[in-house]
């Protein structure tokens, strides 16, 4: 089981959205894909951003994501 949940990881993720924007992430899919491509960087080489005491780099992109230490782009931000 994941902890933090997929629903808590929306909350923090869409922390910034004013009242009556677009989401930024509307799916657990969002969540699955963003925590996966940061796992990877991770995985290359990339410093994790929170504490990994041996935790697996899936599980500290989690963390970071939770933690508020990496965004989630929309497609419009993206460049």
């Amino acid at each position: 089981m994941l902890h933090p949940s997929y629903s808590d990881l929306m909350k923090v993720v869409n922390a910034d959205v004013e009242p009556g924007e677009t989401k930024v992430v509307n799916s657990r899919y969002s969540i699955v894909m963003a925590t996966a491509k940061r796992a990877r960087q991770i995985v290359d080489g990339d410093e994790p951003l929170v504490e990994e005491d041996g935790k697996k780099p899936l599980s500290v992109a989690v963390e970071e994501l939770n933690q508020g230490e990496i965004k989630i782009l929309g497609d419009e931000d993206e460049e």
